[in-house]
């Protein structure tokens, strides 16, 4: 089988290896099924002076919860995303996102996920993916 996480996102923004502007995330699966990876923001992801663009957490929200399905072999797409956030994040912090699968009836799946800055959650998603045919 092909390893669709490797191949299918090689040119996204978010993770894409082949990609030169990308954010260079690198998601790691454990036993239970839930991926993760750590992220260290700079002044370039900015909304207001000091605060991480909301915009930029939404992504990584979303690109933890589409990794989790691609950890699994699953090519889907966002249908709908709702975020939470919780607290206002400072640039320069290091994020630690993880997402995981919530419950599915193929092709539909419902995912969660957060991201922490150590034990505190500063804002958390919920989306609904539906598979793609073309896979």
């Amino acid at each position: 089988m092909v390893d669709i996480c490797k191949t299918s996102h090689r040119f996204c923004v978010m993770c894409g290896q082949d990609n030169p502007l990308s954010f260079g995330l690198k998601f790691q699966r454990n036993g239970d099924g839930v991926v993760s990876a750590t992220f260290i923001g700079n002044s370039n992801f900015q909304g207001y002076t000091g605060l991480m663009h909301g915009g930029v957490l939404s992504a990584l929200l979303d690109t933890a919860m589409a990794q989790c399905l691609l950890h699994q072999n699953i090519e889907a797409v966002t249908g709908e995303l709702n975020v939470r956030y919780l607290e206002q994040v400072q640039c320069d912090t290091t994020l630690n996102i993880k997402a995981w699968v919530d419950s599915s009836l193929p092709p539909l799946y419902h995912l969660k996920s957060q991201i922490c800055i150590g034990d505190k959650i500063v804002c958390k998603g919920k989306a609904k993916f539906m598979q793609r045919k073309n896979c």
